[in-house]
């Protein structure tokens, strides 16, 4: 079976969930890969996401959508109707035409990726756009909702009803929101099952209840935001410590509330017992969670009307061994049996919320009950290979099976700095297309505008992502990061260590690239790319070839030291063709670039190079 998964942006850290799912899909034999129509907004990443096989698209920049814009108008292919009738019925704001426009890029990919069916993770604006790709496309798809994507980020019943009725189906996170959602979307209700956020299990299999702290620490993890309640947890520490019961408690997290928060303890003199640790890595949360006594979650409802409905973290808790406390909101008491696993406080209620805590910190028995419990319940309830078996179900039943496309073999790839490009490049691009017409180009920026045929040469091109998802493979990557690192003394001390390190980005997310397309040779359309090229030749065993300019962007000192690593260059000054003869190792075929046009022996040679 074969799945494309669609988020609004991927990843997000807090949605480890998503993941989780994913993998157990993996491991059940399903072949996905992930679409994101929005880059992540850190590099932050968690160690988990390293197993996942799916391969991830980025959509390219917003100059180029509006490219394939251009080119649906041109072919017919533009939802004019659909837009204006989305226009009508849900007013300007919710972009229509944006959403159409990404709706094109991703109906065409999936189509050439050969999916028969996608799934889009959280009825919010990417729901919307997969209206507009079945819309375009033809193809179905289902939704996974969370609880705050339509109560508040959709913010449209209208819309949240027209997106349920076009799935085939639609997976809500608990029995709560499967009940919330079905008076919403009274039509759609047969098709609305609970599908729990799932835990994978064998990452807290060494996990024990109990612990050795000489005081008392209670944990709580979350965005720093009104929800969250972490007012109410400082006022019930404030509580606790006014009642001289001994305990420490540490909040981790990031967001916009911080400030106030810290003020909030600050006011309360809480600060020997209490910190905001800020955002962690979730192998360090974990950690925190592992080794405190208590988890505290006191969620609540903001001014908006969002609140949490699933937080996974009270899963990770109970798997974790530990005793929860949070409050009666949506999904949570699906989660929690009072008295058994933890307590359930009234939203809101900071004395109740201290009795609570006061009863776990003055119990070490009744804190390895809890713990105990919610351990076992986890195990039966919330294991992500069993909760992900309702979805399997889902899909088995709706998506037809398909065979992947087969690999395409371009065999040689053109490194540009920019495209469009100068209308020399742009030229020879063109001929490439009419000559090697499986070729493809590895641009690193959008530039603007156009040259005038550019339909000819954009099919061509791919772009790589936005830089935070280049800085989270780069940040992933230890070991080759360190590697190419090493490469950095055999360039000599004429090039920023700066500028290394940002072609070794390059390199590093564009091997995979060179690996899915079959790439055997690789051209640098100038100076401008050389570096990029020469690290990849290292990292993945291709030939490469240049064209060096008058003014070349890249010192003569550090050009010598690489250039003996091309199987080719085409170099406009006679100056550098002489120096370039001139080395102990010359490259193996140098010759004078005539002109704007690749010649003959040119096109012959790069054809030659990258013969798959």
């Amino acid at each position: 079976m074969r799945l494309a998964y669609l988020f609004s942006r991927y990843p997000v850290i807090s949605q480890t969930f998503c993941d989780t799912e994913m993998l157990a899909l993996e491991r059940a034999g399903v072949e996905l890969e992930i679409f994101s129509i929005h880059p992540p907004h850190t590099s932050s990443r968690h160690g988990h996401a390293r197993r996942l096989e799916a391969p991830i698209h980025y959509a390219p920049p917003t100059r180029i959508l509006k490219l394939h814009e251009e080119d649906a108008k041109r072919a017919g292919r533009w939802p004019a109707e659909l837009i204006a009738a989305h226009d009508r019925k849900y007013g300007v704001d919710y972009k229509s035409a944006v959403r159409a426009r990404n709706a094109l890029y991703f109906a065409d990919l999936f189509k050439a990726r050969g999916f028969p069916h996608f799934h889009v993770h959280f009825a919010n604006r990417a729901a919307h756009t997969g209206l507009f790709i079945k819309a375009i496309s033809g193809l179905p798809f289902s939704i996974s909702t969370h609880g705050q994507d339509y109560m508040v980020d959709l913010g449209n019943h209208d819309l949240l009803r027209e997106i349920c009725g076009e799935a085939v189906f639609i997976a809500n996170e608990t029995e709560w929101s499967t009940n919330e959602l079905r008076k919403l979307c009274p039509d759609s209700a047969d098709r609305m099952l609970r599908v729990f956020n799932g835990m994978d299990l064998p990452n807290f299999a060494d996990a024990a209840a109990g612990t050795n702290n000489e005081v008392p620490r209670i944990v709580s993890v979350g965005r720093l935001i009104e929800f969250k309640g972490f007012h109410h947890l400082i006022a019930a520490c404030a509580k606790l410590r006014d009642r001289a019961v001994p305990f420490a408690c540490d909040i981790i997290g990031e967001g916009p509330w911080r400030g106030q928060f810290q003020e909030a303890i600050d006011a309360a003199k809480l600060g020997g017992c209490m910190r905001l640790l800020g955002a962690l890595p979730q192998e360090e949360v974990f950690r925190h969670i592992r080794t405190a006594d208590i988890f505290a979650l006191p969620c609540t409802v903001d001014r908006n009307g969002a609140s949490d409905v699933f937080p996974t973290v009270i899963l990770e808790s109970m798997a974790s061994a530990r005793p929860v406390v949070s409050t009666r909101i949506a999904g949570v008491p699906e989660q929690i049996v009072d008295g058994e696993t933890g307590f359930i406080c009234t939203p809101g209620d900071e004395a109740g919320l201290a009795d609570a805590l006061e009863k776990l910190l003055r119990s070490p028995e009744l804190r390895r009950q809890f713990g105990e419990a919610g351990q076992r319940r986890l195990r039966s309830e919330f294991g992500v290979d069993t909760t992900v078996k309702a979805l399997l179900r889902q899909y088995e039943k709706h998506v037809a099976p398909t065979i992947a496309p087969l690999a395409r073999k371009a065999g040689l790839a053109i490194l540009l700095a920019e495209w469009p490009t100068t209308e020399r490049h742009e030229t020879e691009l063109r001929q490439l297309a009419d000559a090697l017409p499986g070729f493809c180009t590895y641009a690193f920026h959008a530039g603007n505008p156009p040259p005038a045929d550019w339909s000819r040469t954009l099919p061509h091109c791919h772009f790589l992502p936005d830089a935070m998802v280049i800085e989270g493979e780069w940040q992933q990557e230890g070991d080759l990061r360190h590697r190419i690192e090493t490469w950095r003394a055999d360039l000599g001390g004429k090039v920023a260590t700066e500028e290394v390190l940002r072609h070794a980005r390059y390199a590093l997310y564009l091997r995979t690239w060179v690996a899915r397309d079959s790439i055997r040779h690789i051209h640098a359309a100038s100076s401008r790319e050389m570096l990029t090229a020469w690290i990849l030749r290292r990292l993945c065993g291709v030939t490469i070839s240049g064209g060096i300019e008058d003014d070349p962007h890249i010192h003569h000192d550090t050009l010598s030291r690489i250039a003996r690593d091309f199987s080719g260059l085409r170099v406009q000054s006679a100056k550098i063709a002489g120096r370039l003869a001139s080395l102990e190792e010359p490259c193996p075929f140098t010759t004078p670039q005539r002109g704007r046009n690749f010649d003959s022996q040119w096109i012959a040679k790069l054809g030659g190079w990258s013969a798959v």
